[in-house]
């Protein structure tokens, strides 16, 4: 079951059930959910009725915002992981980010006329990006940004933690063996029941691979149960300035496009974390990414500029091709 419309990417769900319409119930549970959160987490609309991250940053300098728990759950959650992992990705970068967006999405839709935005404008916009100017009153689940020059921004980590949040729904409910795949977030519950597989195959994006067709020629599979996998690259969200191309996982320092890897692949329990951490490991230099992934506990593959692959243990142990991983 395929659908399109949230998180910029397309949702697959995959699973197993007794009856066709036990299954069709089961997808459209989550595809019901991964629109309700959609909504929540969007930074670009308004939805009647739905205070979301949008209101929030709308309402920055002028009050706090009453939004669903749902929602300050996951700013909480973005919070207590980027102070765990340095600020390497911060969700009160909203401002410089937004400077990207729109030079990409102008780039993008007149190629001719491409640019960077430009640097004095991201250096006075990194002035408003200190994550500890967010106010979350968890109590009164209320959000406020008390500067009127600062945003959110959520998407190192709003689709992983969305995908997180729909499988425990599905397991809670009685599913047991599914997958859900979006846009290079992952998540693999129990095993397949085709009485010939023992665990899931999830392809690894190639950073070389065309974005619209990602797993035609994988980097390797990994083989599976009850993990999440998410894969932040070079390939994904990006647009060509003079024949270069510049991609949206953007350097808190250099206010520039991070150019330590092509793509970093993260291997862990918890969805979001898997997401936020693909970000980070992303985002951070070679010595200090692997050491986060080790202080994280997470699993983690690097393709570095040059092509060469980079794994954790745990990584290479589940690798059809550089652990010699088996699926049966």
């Amino acid at each position: 079951h395929s659908f399109l419309g949230t998180f910029d990417t397309v949702i697959q769900v995959v699973g197993y059930a007794q009856r066709e319409d036990a299954f069709e119930e089961m997808a459209h549970k989550a595809q019901t959910r991964f629109e309700e959160l959609h909504r929540l987490y969007d930074l670009y609309h308004t939805y009647e009725g739905t205070p979301n991250l949008k209101t929030i940053n709308d309402q920055a300098g002028i009050g706090p915002v009453t939004v669903d728990r749902e929602l300050v759950e996951l700013i909480e959650f973005s919070l207590m992981w980027q102070s765990r992992a340095g600020n390497a990705v911060n969700i009160a970068m909203g401002p410089v980010l937004s400077l990207w967006h729109d030079a990409r999405a102008e780039g993008t839709d007149h190629p001719e006329s491409a640019r960077l935005p430009d640097m004095s404008a991201l250096q006075e916009a990194s002035a408003w990006t200190d994550p500890s100017q967010v106010e979350v009153n968890a109590a009164a689940s209320t959000v406020y940004l008390p500067r009127a020059e600062m945003s959110l921004d959520l998407g190192a980590v709003a689709k992983g933690y969305a995908c997180g949040i729909v499988a425990e729904e599905l397991k809670a409910a009685g599913y047991s063996d599914f997958l859900i795949s979006g846009g290079g977030n992952i998540v693999a519950v129990g095993a397949p029941r085709d009485g010939v597989r023992t665990k899931w195959g999830i392809a690894i994006q190639n950073p070389d691979a065309n974005p619209m067709f990602p797993d035609e020629d994988p980097l390797d599979v990994a083989y599976v149960n009850d993990a999440a996998i998410v894969t932040s690259g070079d390939n994904q969200r990006a647009y060509l300035v003079d024949g270069k191309s510049y991609h949206h996982l953007i350097d808190p320092t250099t206010l520039m496009p991070a150019t330590h890897y092509r793509s970093v692949t993260v291997m862990a329990a918890d969805s979001g974390a898997a997401d936020f951490l693909s970000s980070t490991l992303f985002l951070l230099p070679p010595e200090q990414s692997r050491a986060m992934a080790r202080e994280t506990g997470c699993e983690a593959m690097w393709v570095l500029p040059d092509g060469t692959v980079e794994t954790t243990e745990g990584m290479r142990a589940v690798l059809r091709d550089r652990g010699g991983a088996s699926n049966r």
